[in-house]
Formats: C-alpha cells, sequence, structure tokens
C-alpha cells in the first residue's frame, strides 16, 4: 500500500513518529479512525432500530457521567 500526504503533514508526522516509527503511528491511527467509522455506523443502526435519543435521555446520561 502506498500513499500520498502533503508535505507540511509528512512532516509533521515524521517529527512526531520518527522515521523509523511512522508505519506504527499511521497503523494505530488508521485502527483508530475505523473504530470510530465503525462506532458511527453503531449508533446510526441504533438509531433506526430505537429512534433518536430524546433530550430527556440525555440529560438523563449527562447526570449520570461523572463530571471531570
Amino acid at each position: 500500500m502506498s500513499i500520498t500526504v502533503p508535505a507540511d503533514v509528512a512532516a509533521e508526522l515524521r517529527a512526531r513518529a520518527g522515521h523509523g516509527n511512522v508505519s506504527a503511528y499511521v497503523t494505530h491511527a488508521l485502527t483508530r479512525q475505523l473504530e470510530h467509522d465503525r462506532l458511527g455506523d453503531l449508533l446510526m443502526e441504533l438509531e433506526e432500530v430505537h429512534g433518536p435519543v430524546t433530550d430527556e435521555e440525555l440529560a438523563a446520561a449527562h447526570a449520570e457521567w461523572p463530571q471531570a
């Protein structure tokens, strides 16, 4: 597989990951993005089955979520 990225992105990537770790860094980033995409798919499926989250349900969830 080969990808092309803008020069400024490549430079920052090399600075953050180091020349020897670019593949691992990109693999980790892609894995996280794929997890994010699958979560989005799940949320859309749940909304199709159960309908959108109501304001009341959202408020109840916020009330139970620990504040940081």
